[in-house]
């Protein structure tokens, strides 16, 4: 395990547990439609406070789950959540997903909601791709494409006005939205065979003012606000988030899927 988190992978896994459901539900249906044995060991990368990684040992009742964040608040929450009923059919590593200390491992990668938080993404499918068996599986949902461009364009806006820019500078920002075709020829590059990828659009309506602020912070842009000396962080959130009230419909987010099917060549 590292040292310490790298900047920006401390989360507030409570919060992060409340509002995540347009997350949860994306990725309770990417888990539906996994055709599993029931004893397949598998990497749940990203697995953040829990909830799906619950769902994966259910369809897993002879298997093993190796859950993986760079956040010690989501593993922590996570272990609470699992570890009374689940045991020893789980274990716990706080590691960036792109420096997976892992060799053929498990013949499953699950991943949803986080592979885009991965800047470098040659180097994450390389990880990945070592720590999978020969014909091993990588199956994940992600950010990808236009995903939340209104609100990036937004923030990038303020991020370059006088009062914030001191605190960005050139920084390019947390994610990679790549596009389909783009991750198809990463995925090839790192050795993946039988790769499909494709991008959907879910558009998400929060139901509030208090609740589209409470979402900004603590799904979307904790990394930014990171960045911020503490005094400027509510006036930065509250610009952000003054406009939604505008959108048509209001409070809501341009959100788009990336879904990645890949598979390590090897035992067919």
């Amino acid at each position: 395990m590292p040292d310490g988190p790298p900047p920006g992978a401390e989360w507030n896994a409570q919060a992060y547990d409340r509002l995540a459901n347009p997350m949860q539900s994306w990725g309770e249906a990417v888990l539906a439609d996994l055709n599993l044995r029931g004893d397949e060991t598998a990497l749940d990368l990203g697995c953040g406070s829990g909830k799906l990684t619950e769902l994966l040992l259910e369809r897993l009742p002879r298997g093993h789950v190796i859950a993986i964040d760079r956040s010690a608040n989501m593993l922590a929450q996570a272990r609470e959540r699992l570890d009374r009923r689940f045991g020893g059919r789980v274990e716990y590593r706080q590691r960036a997903l792109e420096d997976l200390d892992l060799e053929s491992a498990a013949e499953l990668a699950f991943s949803n909601a986080a592979l885009h938080w991965v800047r470098d993404h040659p180097r994450l499918f390389r990880s990945i791709y070592r720590a999978l068996r020969p014909g091993g599986r990588l199956v994940a949902q992600c950010g990808g494409g236009p995903n939340i461009a209104r609100l990036r364009e937004r923030a990038g806006r303020l991020m370059a006005s006088p009062a914030y820019a001191p605190s960005f500078g050139d920084w390019p920002g947390p994610w990679e939205f790549a596009d389909a075709e783009t991750t198809r020829q990463r995925l090839e590059a790192a050795g993946f065979v039988d790769v499909s990828t494709g991008l959907v659009e879910r558009p998400v309506v929060l139901s509030s003012a208090d609740e589209y602020r409470d979402y900004l912070e603590h799904v979307i842009f904790g990394t930014h606000l990171e960045r911020l000396p503490a005094p400027l962080r509510p006036a930065f959130l509250d610009a952000l988030a003054a406009p939604g009230r505008s959108d048509d419909p209001p409070f809501s987010m341009d959100y788009w899927r990336l879904n990645i099917a890949a598979r390590r060549p090897g035992f067919d």
